[in-house]
């Protein structure tokens, strides 16, 4: 087994030596410079990054939780850059490109903290069912880190089924006990901010696009 590692010019993956390691690996995940200085990090771009196993190697859980987020991920960066124009935007791209910043700030991962694949099922499920959606940007981690210790502590037996029975889909009892979680989870009080911080008009999205991004360093 080979782990390549290749810096490319300014970004540019079509040169001689990227072109040619990606023709004979499995896949690639490729950092981006951007989106490191952004605060997103491990800083992968979806749009260029492949797996030719991934699927294969995934536990059934994972793939059922999963199956958009590359989509998802790769339209929010669309839509990410498409507002930083000033252009107006339905409700549908307004709706994702919400969701798509959630997402962000869900995959973000501390140096030196690996995480089981039962609890990254559980967190990913979170966010691509939309239980995130109403949660203010700046409280997703801890959301995030409340409702894995909540399932550890109360929900240990459901974890360890998706750890140990890797061809078993999603628990049926996990959306109920998301749901029940969010009901208990107080959102951070912030000094000045309107009744509902989760809302941005469609006129402020252009102008807030890259603050957000920034925001969630």
């Amino acid at each position: 087994t080979a782990l390549p590692v290749i810096e490319t010019k300014a970004g540019d993956v079509s040169a001689y030596i990227p072109t040619n390691v990606i023709s004979i690996t499995d896949g690639q995940v490729y950092l981006q410079d951007s989106l490191f200085k952004s605060g997103v990090r491990p800083a992968v771009d979806v749009g260029i990054s492949v797996s030719r196993v991934g699927g294969a190697a995934q536990i059934k859980a994972m793939k059922s939780v999963s199956g958009t987020l590359k989509l998802d991920l790769a339209q929010f960066r669309e839509l990410e850059a498409f507002a930083t124009f000033g252009s107006e935007l339905d409700a549908i791209s307004k709706a994702q490109l919400e969701r798509g910043y959630r997402l962000v700030e869900l995959l973000k991962q501390p140096l030196n903290s690996p995480m089981p694949v039962e609890e990254q099922v559980v967190s990913i499920f979170a966010g691509t069912k939309g239980y995130l959606d109403d949660i203010p940007v700046a409280d997703v981690r801890r959301f995030e880190k409340e409702l894995l210790e909540h399932m550890r502590s109360r929900h240990g037996s459901l974890l360890a089924g998706i750890r140990q029975n890797p061809k078993a889909d999603v628990p049926k009892d996990l959306a109920d006990i998301v749901a029940s979680f969010k009901k208990s989870f107080a959102p951070t009080p912030v000094a000045g901010a309107s009744a509902d911080p989760t809302k941005t008009s469609a006129g402020e999205v252009g102008e807030a696009a890259s603050k957000k991004t920034l925001a969630t360093e």
